[in-house]
C-alpha cells in the first residue's frame, strides 16, 4: 500500500473478508435508518469500511513512529483480520518505553473519536455524512478500549507488562502476567459477549434476537477468543525465545577445523583432522588465506574407499562475504547475521582476521532448540 516513514503496509487477504463483512452488516443499519438510500447504501457501507481501517492504519502508524523514535525497527504494518499489528522487531529497552509504546496506539483513537465527534455537531444526524461520522466516532471509541484492556496481545497487555516489569525488574515476570490474563481475557469474551449480547446489554432488546443473531454472536466471541488466546501464547514464546537468544554465542557453538591445500585427498584431510580434534575443514591458499569450506553433506556422501581419490575442492563452497562471521556474535545479531546469508557451514573468524573454526547452521538450530526446552 506505501511505505509512510520507511515502513511497508501490506494488506492481509483477511482484511478483504472483513472489509466484505462490515459492508454487509453496516448496510443493514443504513437500511434502518436512510432506507431511501436503496442499493447504494453498501457503496456508502464499503466507504465506511475502508475509512475505518484507515483510522486502524492511524492507530498502528502511531506504535511505529512510537518505535522509531525509540530506535526500534519496524519490518511492516500489516492490515488484517480484526485490525492490523506492527511488527517491531526488537524489544523496548526500558518499562517507561514500553508503556509508551503501547499507549500510543488506543491514544490516538481516542483521539481520533474526539475528532469524529466534534465533525458530527454541525452535522444532521439523519443523513449520510452524519451517520458515518457516527459510525467512526464509535469505532475508534471500541478500538481504543478494547485495546486497552489488560492483556496479551492487546495494548494494554503491554502496558500491564511494562508496569509488572518495573516493579520486579523482569521483563519476563511480565510477559507471563500479562499473558495469563491475556487468556483469562480470551475466556471472558467467549462467555460474556454472547451473554452481553443477549441481555440487551450492548444496546440490542431481547425481542430483536433472532436464533441467527445468537449463533453469529458465538462465532464472532470464539473467533475473538482465539485470536486472543493465540496472541498471549505467541507472546509467551516469543519472550522465551529472546530469553535464550543471549545463549547462542558463535565462539562456543563453533568447531574447530584445520586448513588444508585444494588437493589434498579428503582421506588425508579427515586424518589430519581427527590427529587435531577438528570436526570441519577449511581450504586455504598458498598463503593461508581461506578460499571455502567442505561440506559436511558431501563428505558423509563419498564412500570411504574413494576417499583417498577425492580432492577437497571437489567437496567445497566457495566462501562469499556473508559466510564468513566475527565470533563474537550472539543472540539476535547472530541469528540475523545467519539469515541474511543462508548457507549450511560458516567460516568464523578473529577481529584479527585469523581463522576461528567453523559454524554449522545445523548446530546452531540444536541449540537454538535444546536452549527453548529448558524452563525460564
Amino acid at each position: 500500500m506505501g511505505r509512510p516513514f520507511g515502513v511497508p503496509v501490506y494488506v492481509a487477504p483477511s482484511w478483504f473478508l472483513v472489509a466484505a463483512l462490515i459492508t454487509w452488516v453496516f448496510g443493514g443499519q443504513l437500511d434502518r435508518v436512510l432506507p431511501e438510500l436503496g442499493a447504494a447504501r453498501y457503496l456508502v457501507s464499503l466507504f465506511f469500511a475502508v475509512a475505518f481501517y484507515a483510522s486502524v492504519l492511524i492507530h498502528e502508524l502511531a506504535h511505529t513512529v512510537a518505535a522509531i523514535r525509540f530506535k526500534l525497527p519496524v519490518r511492516r504494518i500489516q492490515l488484517q483480520f480484526f485490525g492490523g499489528v506492527s511488527e517491531i522487531e526488537k524489544e523496548a529497552e526500558t518499562p517507561g518505553r514500553e508503556f509508551v509504546l503501547a499507549f500510543v496506539g488506543p491514544l490516538l483513537s481516542l483521539v481520533l473519536a474526539g475528532l469524529f465527534y466534534l465533525a458530527m455537531k454541525p452535522v444532521e444526524p439523519d443523513t449520510v455524512p452524519g451517520v458515518l461520522l457516527a459510525g467512526l466516532m464509535i469505532s475508534n471509541l471500541i478500538v481504543a478500549i478494547f485495546n486497552l484492556l489488560p492483556g496479551l496481545p492487546l495494548d494494554g497487555g503491554r502496558m500491564l507488562r511494562a508496569v509488572v516489569w518495573k516493579i520486579t525488574g523482569k521483563p519476563m515476570s511480565g510477559t507471563i502476567a500479562a499473558a495469563w490474563v491475556g487468556r483469562a481475557l480470551a475466556l471472558s469474551v467467549l462467555i460474556g459477549l454472547p451473554l452481553l449480547n443477549q441481555s440487551g446489554a450492548l444496546g440490542s432488546g431481547n425481542e430483536d434476537i433472532s436464533g441467527m443473531d445468537t449463533v453469529t454472536d458465538a462465532l464472532l466471541a470464539a473467533i475473538l477468543a482465539a485470536i486472543i488466546w493465540t496472541g498471549a501464547g505467541n507472546s509467551l514464546r516469543m519472550a522465551r525465545l529472546r530469553e535464550h537468544l543471549p545463549e547462542l554465542r558463535a565462539r562456543t557453538l563453533t568447531r574447530r577445523a584445520v586448513p588444508v591445500e585444494t588437493d589434498t585427498p579428503l582421506s588425508e584431510a579427515l586424518r589430519r583432522a581427527n590427529a587435531a580434534g577438528a570436526r570441519a575443514l577449511v581450504i586455504v591458499d598458498a598463503d593461508g588465506n581461506p578460499l571455502s569450506l567442505v561440506r559436511e553433506a558431501a563428505i558423509v556422501g563419498v564412500p570411504e574407499h574413494r576417499r583417498p581419490w577425492v580432492a577437497v575442492s571437489g567437496l567445497a563452497q566457495d566462501l562469499t562475504d556473508g559466510m564468513r562471521v566475527s565470533a563474537e556474535l550472539a543472540g539476535e545479531e547472530l541469528l540475523d547475521t545467519l539469515r541474511a546469508t543462508p548457507a549450511t557451514e560458516y567460516l568464523v573468524v578473529e577481529e584479527t582476521g585469523e581463522i576461528y573454526g567453523v559454524l554449522s547452521a545445523a548446530d546452531v538450530e540444536r541449540a537454538f532448540v535444546k536452549a527453548m526446552a529448558r524452563p525460564s
